[in-house]
């Protein structure tokens, strides 16, 4: 059973994968856009299932909420640039800046929860709490994939 950092981490392992499949290599092939597609629906499952997880305890902890409040807007800042991305032409030299600024912003997001973040809420979680929180992540990334297949990225999506 792994802790909620470990399924975290592993995560924005994929997600680092993706970013550099879909920013390192321009153009509108079918495979790109494939990869943008699984980067957009993981992004906005990742986000809402760590929100209801790590999150939302983190939240509780007056020594850990600005940490958790800081994370939430960068999860808001890119879903804003995600929401932007789908309004603009796939592979266009416009999308290909927005999304190199999106891909930017969010490596800088995970590194900072990785080298910051995750150290200073382990020292406040005990380990029970953490593979419960790992579990509780588990069960609701799937949900969340669905929902974000249904609901776009940004602001004033259907």
């Amino acid at each position: 059973m792994a802790n909620i950092y470990e399924v975290l981490k592993a995560d924005h392992d994929r997600q680092r994968a993706l970013l550099k499949r879909v920013g390192d290599h321009p153009g509108t092939d079918g495979p790109r856009r494939e990869a943008f597609e699984t980067l957009r629906l993981d992004l906005q499952a990742h986000a809402a299932a760590e929100e209801e997880s790590l999150y939302a305890t983190m939240l509780g902890d007056p020594d850990l909420r600005e940490d958790a409040r800081h994370s939430v807007s960068e999860h808001k800042e890119v879903d804003d640039y995600l929401g932007e991305l789908l309004d603009l032409e796939f592979g266009s030299s416009d999308w290909d800046d927005k999304f190199a600024e999106m891909r930017h912003r969010y490596e800088h997001h995970i590194d900072e929860e990785e080298e910051e973040m995750f150290p200073t809420a382990d020292e406040h979680l005990s380990a029970e709490v953490e593979e419960a929180l790992g579990e509780k992540f588990e069960e609701r990334k799937p949900a969340e994939l669905e929902r974000a297949e249904e609901h776009k990225p940004g602001d004033e999506r259907e």
